[in-house]
């Protein structure tokens, strides 16, 4: 009898095809958050035909079940569902139909693996040990978060896993590898708004204003402390802002200024010192220029953290099915995932799977218009995974 590091294998490159067209049905009819509708029916088509059980939470997401016949764990495999406001720019055959809508994150990518897995794991039920859950989730990209609403509607009361796994493509990675950080991995994430206000006038006339440009030049610099002068040196901490509106001309000088920008870092108390932080220096920052601003923080996902000793145990049988060399140990990240609030809850292990070839001219960065996948990856995805689920114990 074959080892059934083969069996999943050749599962995997059985219906490989089939994960491919689950790839690019799902990129040519992206979706954005809260708006899945058609995503989740598909998903629902894809596991009717599997014999997968399933029900919808959070109106758009789609929890399936699969029992194995022997006893064990209850584990959850979570992929994301939501694209982005992006118009494409690529050529191929399966490029979006949705004008200005595009999956530029590789959420098409990690719903196609998780369908391949699910579609592995139904014909190896025998093998199973417990539980599986596939947690086909919406609205990552935008806040709340999908997560944080399907974990409000009781599904971690309801099913109880054990513990969770997730992916994320990374075009930094070669396809055919992946990678992955045990304890605290990618930070917290809050939206900082600032509104800056004063007295407008004409530009020529300086002292009958209260200039707001100047007075949100000066706030950005001086939020610039925080980062180099308050934040512990052992907590990553960035501060930055993306967006400066001042809707004056060149001889007007606006009555308000808007800074738009996001918090990042890894440590709850300090997470809560920085905001205080923000508002005192800019409120006080305007307040000696003979001004105002209104500060107002939307507190986003929680940092993510990869439990211990499972992600030890995950590199190891991770290792175990592609070669120790295409395991990757990585280092913290301080883009946000709302993964996050599952990994606050019950043991979880975020990974990263590689995507990039250079041969084949596929290296454009996650969020950008010629965002693409060598579909040659979605093999190591669907393979890791349902070999993680078929060499489960308990860690």
């Amino acid at each position: 009898m074959k080892p059934l590091k083969e069996i999943i294998l050749d599962k995997v490159r059985m219906y490989h095809s089939q994960t491919v067209a689950y790839r690019r049905h799902i990129h040519s009819y992206p979706e954005l958050s809260k708006e899945e509708h058609k995503t989740a029916d598909f998903v629902e088509e894809q596991l009717d035909k599997m014999g997968i059980a399933h029900e919808r939470m959070a109106k758009t997401g789609v929890i399936g079940l699969l029992d194995g016949e022997k006893e064990g764990n209850c584990i959850a495999l979570r992929a994301d569902m939501d694209a982005l406001p992006i118009l494409e720019e690529n050529t191929h055959a399966y490029v979006s139909q949705h004008k200005g809508v595009m999956h530029a994150c590789g959420h098409d990518a990690h719903t196609a693996v998780l369908l391949g897995a699910a579609q592995v794991l139904s014909e190896l039920r025998d093998k199973i040990k417990g539980r599986v859950i596939f947690i086909f989730q919406p609205s990552e990209e935008n806040f709340p978060g999908g997560a944080k609403t399907l974990l409000e509607e009781g599904l971690f009361e309801k099913y109880k896993p054990d513990k969770i796994f997730g992916l994320h493509v990374d075009p930094d990675i070669e396809s055919g590898k992946i990678g992955m950080k045990p304890g605290k991995y990618m930070a917290s994430t809050d939206e900082v708004y600032l509104k800056v206000k004063g007295k407008g006038g004409h530009g020529a006339t300086p002292d009958k204003n209260v200039d707001t440009v100047l007075m949100a030049s000066q706030i950005l610099v001086n939020l610039q402390q925080i980062v180099s002068r308050n934040a512990p040196p052992d907590i990553p901490t960035v501060l930055s802002f993306g967006r400066f509106i001042a809707e004056g001309r060149t001889n007007i000088i606006p009555d308000q200024v808007t800074l738009d920008g996001t918090l990042r870092t890894f440590d709850e108390t300090w997470r809560s010192q920085a905001h205080e932080r923000i508002k005192d220096i800019a409120a006080n920052t305007a307040r000696a220029m003979g001004g105002s601003c209104e500060v107002l923080i939307d507190k986003g996902y929680p940092f993510l953290v990869n439990n211990p000793n499972m992600t030890d145990a995950t590199q190891q049988k991770a290792k175990q099915c592609l070669g120790e060399e295409n395991v990757m140990l990585l280092s913290v990240r301080m883009t946000a995932e709302d993964f996050a609030y599952y990994s606050q809850e019950i043991p979880a292990c975020f990974y990263r799977l590689g995507i990039r070839n250079e041969s084949k001219g596929i290296t454009a960065n996650l969020h950008t218009s010629t965002f693409d996948i060598d579909e040659k990856s979605l093999e190591t995805g669907v393979g890791v995974m349902a070999w993680l689920v078929l060499n489960d114990q308990t860690e």
